[in-house]
């Protein structure tokens, strides 16, 4: 609920595939209100009053994470008090619920929504494949109680990953550069099935070299290899 409450206070859609969405609960703002056919599985209502009586703190909890002033990290567990939530954060799981119930309203009646997040979903699970590849950081997993600067263990695995991303992402556009100067044409639907998490070609055994040739240094990018070329 934090999560669709916090998408929200930033004006963005949380759009999350749910896997007990059969049995999601749905909630209601307006006791009165008569949702037809959905009318008796809406029970549970959301608590309007919290929301107002802490909106004021919910807009500068946004705007801190608008900001930068504060990290996401430290927000949330201040927020969840230790599993306790604090009154600001018990009005943002009200203004969760809220989202989540409209949210899970047009997925349940829009085909093209849920075949958006599917896509979306894949994308994610594509990119937690080559994270688990690069296997940095204890994959990403905190194993320990918190302490300070242990977000820095999960930084080891995602600035790897945005390495290959990024090194992906220039070279995917150097070689279709280089296929469209052969004079060669390229289909639209084909660019479009690129990504830049594939990581077949990448070798993650051995160890790091961060000296960069002169040519490099100087803002040219490596020579492309020809197909079978090793």
């Amino acid at each position: 609920m934090l999560a669709f409450g916090a998408f929200r206070l930033l004006g963005w859609q949380f759009s999350p595939r749910l896997a007990d969405v059969g049995s999601a609960t749905l909630y209601r703002a307006d006791p009165a209100a008569f949702y037809g056919r959905l009318n008796t599985m809406i029970k549970t209502r959301v608590n309007v009053d919290l929301i107002n009586d802490h909106w004021d703190d919910l807009l500068r909890v946004a705007g801190s994470l608008q900001t930068g002033a504060v990290r996401p990290a430290e927000l949330f567990r201040y927020l969840t008090g230790g599993g306790t939530p604090t009154p600001i954060g018990r009005a943002r799981m009200e203004l969760g619920k809220l989202d989540r119930s409209t949210y899970l309203a047009c997925y349940f009646n829009d085909e093209l929504l849920r075949r958006r997040v599917n896509t979306q979903l894949n994308r994610q699970e594509a990119r937690h494949t080559l994270a688990r590849k690069i296997f940095h950081g204890q994959k990403g997993e905190l194993r320990q109680k918190y302490k300070e600067g242990q977000e820095d263990q999960l930084g080891a695995l995602g600035l790897m990953t945005n390495v290959c991303i990024l090194w992906n992402t220039v070279y995917t556009a150097r070689a279709l550069e280089q296929i469209r100067a052969e004079g060669k044409k390229i289909a639209t639907a084909d660019i479009a099935r690129l990504s830049p998490l594939g990581f077949e070609w990448l070798n993650f055994l051995g160890r790091y070299n961060f000296s960069l040739s002169e040519a490099v240094r100087d803002g040219n990018l490596r020579p492309l290899r020809t197909p079978g070329q090793q």
